[in-house]
C-alpha cells in the first residue's frame, strides 16, 4: 500500500474542483428561488413552493457553512459525498421546476453565472437548451 503524501498540486486541484462544484450548487439554488417566484399555483401548489423555498434557503446556508469551514482549514479539505447528495437532489428538483415552467410556456430570463463555472449555453440546466 502506497503511503506517500499526496502531490502538492493535489490540494490545489481539490480546491479548484470543489470551489467550482460549490459555485454550481450556489447558482442553481439561487436560480431555484428565482424560478419559484414565477411558478403559478396551478403548476406548483403553494405548500410545495414553500417547502422547496425552505429547502433552497437551508441548502444555501449549508453551502456557506461548508465554504467557511474549508476556508478556515489550514490544509485542503474535501466534503463528504453523503453531505453533498441532498444538494444534488435539490439541484435536480430545480431543473425539474425549470422544465415544468418552460413546458407551461413561461419565458425564463437568463441569469449570469459567476466566473469559473461552466457557461450556460441558453436555457437552464447543465445542457443548455435541453429544456431544463
Amino acid at each position: 500500500m502506497d503511503r506517500s503524501p499526496p502531490a502538492p498540486d493535489s490540494g490545489q486541484l481539490l480546491d479548484e474542483l470543489l470551489d467550482s462544484l460549490l459555485a454550481d450548487f450556489d447558482y442553481w439554488f439561487r436560480r431555484g428561488l428565482q424560478l419559484l417566484e414565477l411558478a403559478p399555483d396551478s403548476l406548483l401548489p403553494p405548500s410545495e413552493q414553500r417547502r422547496l423555498a425552505t429547502a433552497l434557503r437551508s441548502a444555501l446556508s449549508e453551502l456557506a457553512a461548508a465554504r467557511a469551514l474549508r476556508q478556515a482549514s489550514p490544509c485542503p479539505m474535501a466534503l463528504d459525498m453523503d453531505a453533498m447528495a441532498p444538494w444534488h437532489q435539490l439541484m435536480l428538483r430545480v431543473w425539474s421546476l425549470s422544465s415544468l415552467l418552460r413546458q407551461a410556456g413561461l419565458v425564463l430570463a437568463e441569469t449570469e453565472r459567476s466566473s469559473g463555472t461552466l457557461p450556460a449555453q441558453g436555457g437552464d440546466g447543465p445542457h443548455g437548451d435541453w429544456g431544463l
